[in-house]
């Protein structure tokens, strides 16, 4: 991976991306609770009811974001792990260079840019 210098800066980096997962986790989940403290307040029936259905769509889309976002956690969680034991940068498929360009722009990435598009 590099220099201590380098590996601090992927820490500061990932906790970074770790810290707006989670403040995006939260604003989604608030939406949420919202969303379902707002249909319950009212006699909305998800099947009769014209509201209904944009409810249950809003509700259906903020957990889809919300598994999203967890998923991106875990993600970043990992990526610190491989911080931790070196082997972050290193291709999971082929054990290549992941590469710097590809690492900043996704830097919980697990595999390089060849084998990211072959598996696509």
């Amino acid at each position: 991976m590099g220099d201590d210098g380098g590996v601090e800066d992927v820490r500061r980096r990932l906790a970074h991306e770790r810290e707006q997962a989670l403040a995006r986790l939260a604003s989604l989940t608030g939406d949420h609770e919202s969303i379902v403290a707002a249909s319950l307040d009212t006699n909305a029936d998800d099947e009769h009811d014209p509201e209904g259905a944009t409810i249950a769509f809003e509700r259906s889309q903020i957990g889809a974001l919300v598994r999203q976002v967890r998923h991106h956690v875990a993600e970043v969680d990992a990526a610190l792990d491989r911080v931790e034991d070196g082997s972050y940068g290193v291709c999971e498929s082929c054990g290549g260079d992941i590469g710097a360009a590809r690492l900043e722009a996704l830097p919980a990435a697990r595999t390089c840019i060849g084998c990211a598009s072959r598996r696509a």
